[in-house]
């Protein structure tokens, strides 16, 4: 079917006239219609603007003039990346809903190469939840199990990419929130080096980055999304990388095997058994596999939560007491616990954010790649918080995926197996830091090697 193809094929197809982004828009828009009311991944949906970009993009096709390499190809961004005339809520019922006044630098990239944007896709509270939970949107939900979470923060673009809603989808990432999701729903989620994508406003930690269905499309996505843009003082600077040469040999490359990250919730078995199983392919194709030794600490991660609780509280109590109630309550009680947070803790809580880096820099330095469980424990159900459900413990499970926000690494994660639930198990790969298109081929070859997937939830 036209909605279930990857954006290579879509390309390949337009260039070649074999069908049209019309044509494309039209069956993704059939495929949004029929499934979103039960899985609320969109926000501002707006299908007369698909169509209008959709026609625009068929006429420059038939010229022989596209815009850029996503010309045609169906595409969301998570509520958070700003486009203009939209307002930005932020997944909370406690944002003012005042229009966006330009794109951020994700949206500026993807119209100026002339993708067709279908809609914003939804979010928990302030993207701090590995969930689909919101007081602003109903809850997303997975559509491998309809009672499940799709994972967050990109939560409704995991949902909407696992459902086919077109091959493209952009998220955000600060301590696991492309990652998270696109394990839990069987997809390629890229967390890019820090700086290697624009955003605005920048962050410590923060990235945007693709979630798609294949390898290849993350890598067609990220030659647009990594252009520059001089709003983020914090990105790197402008290279060349040529993203779509992913054919490589993981022959030869040290790999660290991770199954213990220190702290955290225990591994699921199933989720150690995959991950374990990934690592004796890729070891088969003549990589060298090794243990990775745990390296976060108890210490590590409850400094992380107390900076950010300080943070959010920061920003909630900036609001007036009428709207600070409308946040969703379990986010409301992590972060009111910074208000009585002193000086020097916040001071030793930001310190966190150093200290992890080096931890991770340092196990992690002899290793060309690093595999680990993108999550240590299957989705939780849809109308859950987190898997902890406990406000207290709220960052139990990012114990694999934060250390290379903090460090600044790229880690993608790609499906590897599924739970005897069904459901889809993420492996993370994780590189050194800046090589992203390394990580990238890793994740093409274990593509290969895995074999055969089971088929996408799409009905």
């Amino acid at each position: 079917m036209l909605a279930d193809l990857t954006a290579v094929e879509l390309v390949d197809g337009y260039r070649a006239q074999t069908f049209s982004p019309v044509e494309v828009t039209e069956a993704v828009l059939a495929r949004i219609d029929a499934r979103e009311p039960e899985l609320h991944a969109l926000y501002a949906y707006d299908a007369a603007s698909a169509r209008e970009d959709a026609k625009a993009s068929e006429a420059r096709w038939h010229a022989g003039e596209p815009a850029g390499p996503l010309d045609g190809v169906p595409l969301t961004l998570k509520e958070n990346i700003a486009s203009r005339g939209v307002p930005v809520p932020l997944g909370t019922a406690a944002t003012t809903l005042t229009p966006a006044v330009s794109d951020a630098p994700a949206a500026a990239r993807v119209r100026e190469s002339g993708a067709v944007l279908l809609a914003k896709t939804t979010m928990p509270d302030y993207g701090m939840l590995t969930s689909g939970l919101s007081s602003f949107h109903a809850a997303s939900r997975n559509p491998w199990d309809l009672t499940r979470t799709p994972g967050g923060s990109s939560a409704g673009a995991a949902s909407a990419a696992a459902a086919g809603y077109g091959p493209l989808h952009v998220g955000t990432d600060i301590g696991g929130s492309i990652r998270l999701p696109a394990g839990w729903c069987g997809l390629v989620g890229l967390k890019p080096s820090f700086g290697r994508v624009p955003v605005d406003p920048p962050f410590l930690g923060r990235v945007a980055g693709p979630l798609t269905r294949t390898v290849a499309d993350t890598a067609l996505l990220m030659s647009v999304l990594s252009l520059p843009d001089a709003r983020d003082h914090l990105s790197l600077p402008a290279s060349t990388i040529d993203w779509l040469s992913l054919d490589s040999s993981v022959r030869g490359l040290r790999i660290g095997l991770h199954l213990d990250p220190g702290v955290g919730l225990p591994v699921n078995p199933a989720i150690a058994d995959a991950v374990t199983s990934a690592a004796r392919l890729l070891e088969s194709a003549g990589a060298v596999v090794e243990p990775v030794a745990p390296f976060l600490t108890r210490e590590h991660l409850d400094g992380l939560d107390t900076f950010w609780r300080v943070r959010a509280w920061s920003d909630l109590a900036a609001l007036p007491e009428n709207r600070r109630a409308r946040v969703l309550p379990y986010i409301a009680e992590w972060a009111v616990a910074g208000a009585s947070v002193s000086g020097v803790d916040t001071y030793r809580g930001f310190a966190a954010i150093d200290a992890i880096s080096a931890a991770t820099l340092r196990a992690t330095d002899s290793y060309d790649l690093v595999l680990s469980p993108t999550c240590p424990v299957p989705p939780p159900a849809a109308e859950a918080p987190s898997p902890t459900n406990d406000p207290a413990r709220p960052f139990e499970h990012i114990a694999f995926t934060v250390p290379y926000n903090m460090s600044g690494q790229p880690a993608v994660s790609v499906n590897c197996g599924y739970t005897p639930e069904s459901l889809p198990i993420g492996l993370q790969i994780a590189g050194r830091r800046f090589a992203d298109l390394s990580v990238l081929r890793a994740a093409a070859a274990f593509e290969q090697l895995r074999g055969e997937q089971r088929p996408w939830p799409v009905s």
